[in-house]
C-alpha cells in the first residue's frame, strides 16, 4: 500500500469563549518541510507541534493553519499603542516631507496595517491544549486517510504501467530471431563487395558472426529487467509506502532498457524500447508524489 505525498485535513473544538479551527495541507517534497501558521497564543508549543506532525506525516511539504475565532472578540484583542504611535509618526512626517494634504483618513489607515491589534498574550490552560490536541489529532488523521485514499489511486495507475513495460518486454522476443539472420546477411554481403568474395574461410566468417551476435545479446537485459519490474510490483503492494525504494528500483529498470536499446541493432525493437522509455517517465512523475 503506497501513500501520496497530497493531502489535506480539518477539525475544530468548541470552547466557552472561542472555536479553534484547524488545517492540515501537504504537498509533495523530498524532505520535510514544516510550516506553521498560528496565533502568538500557542507560539511556545510550536516545537510539540512540529515533533507531532512529522511522526504523523513523515515527508512532504506540510501546512498547519490554526485559527481562533473568538466569542467575544473585543476582549479578545488589544491595542498595540507604541506600534500605533510609530506608525502615525512616521507617515506624518513622510507626508509634510513630500508636501502632500494632511488626510482625516490616516489613523484607520494605520489600524489595517499588521501587528496594530494583537491578541491578549496568554498561556492556554489544559483545557484549551488537549482539546486543540484532539482536533489536531483528527485532522492529522483525514490528512492521512487522504493520503491513503490517493495513493490507492496511484498504485492502480503505477501497476497498469508496469504491466505495459512487461509486455511490450515480451514482444522484444519474437524481433530477436530475425537479427541473426540480417546480421549474416549484412556481413555477406559486405563480403560480397570485396574482390576477393571468394576467398574468405568459412570458419573464421562463422566465428565472427558468434562475436557479433554475443556484442549484441541481451538476455541477461532482459532477466534483469524482468526481475526489476516483478520487484517493483511487489514493492508496491507492500504494506508500508516507500516512495524512496520505487524510485531506486526505477533507476534500474531506465538502466536496462537502455542497455536493450543501445544493442539493439534493430529498428523494431528500437521502437519497443521508445516505447517503454515513454512509460517509464510517466512511472517516474508519478512516483514524486509517493510517500
Amino acid at each position: 500500500m503506497i501513500k501520496s505525498m497530497t493531502g489535506f485535513g480539518k477539525a475544530s473544538c468548541q470552547l466557552p469563549d472561542k472555536t479553534i479551527n484547524i488545517e492540515v495541507r501537504a504537498l509533495n517534497g523530498k524532505n520535510l518541510d514544516i510550516g506553521l501558521k498560528v496565533p502568538q497564543l500557542y507560539k511556545e508549543n510550536e516545537q510539540e507541534i512540529r515533533s507531532l506532525l512529522s511522526t504523523a506525516l513523515s515527508r512532504g511539504k506540510i501546512e498547519l493553519y490554526i485559527n481562533i475565532d473568538s466569542h467575544n472578540a473585543a476582549s479578545a484583542y488589544r491595542l498595540n499603542k507604541p506600534l500605533l504611535e510609530k506608525y502615525y509618526l512616521e507617515l506624518s512626517n513622510f507626508v509634510r516631507e513630500v508636501g502632500a494634504p494632511e488626510s482625516n483618513d490616516l489613523i484607520p489607515a494605520i489600524l489595517r496595517l499588521p501587528d496594530v491589534f494583537q491578541q491578549e498574550d496568554r498561556t492556554p490552560d489544559e483545557t484549551e491544549w488537549n482539546a486543540l490536541l484532539e482536533a489536531l489529532q483528527q485532522a492529522l488523521e483525514q490528512t492521512n486517510a487522504y493520503r491513503i485514499s490517493e495513493g490507492a489511486h496511484l498504485e492502480k495507475d503505477l501497476q497498469e504501467r508496469n504491466v505495459i513495460i512487461s509486455k511490450l518486454l515480451q514482444e522484444i522476443e519474437p524481433l530477436e530471431a530475425g537479427r541473426t539472420t540480417a546480421m549474416r546477411e549484412k556481413l555477406h554481403k559486405a563480403l560480397e563487395a570485396l574482390n576477393d568474395k571468394n576467398n574468405y574461410d568459412p570458419n573464421r566468417f562463422e566465428q565472427e558472426l558468434i562475436y557479433y551476435l554475443e556484442k549484441l545479446d541481451i538476455t541477461e537485459e532482459k532477466v534483469r529487467l524482468q526481475k526489476h519490474l516483478e520487484y517493483f510490483s511487489d514493492t508496491l503492494a507492500a504494506e508500508s509506502s516507500s516512495g524512496k525504494k520505487l524510485g531506486f528500483i526505477t533507476q534500474e529498470i531506465g538502466r536496462e532498457i537502455n542497455t536493450i536499446g543501445s544493442k539493439a541493432n534493430d529498428a523494431g525493437i528500437q521502437r519497443i524500447v521508445v516505447q517503454m522509455k515513454d512509460e517509464l517517465e510517466k512511472i517516474k512523475e508519478q512516483l514524486m508524489n509517493i510517500l
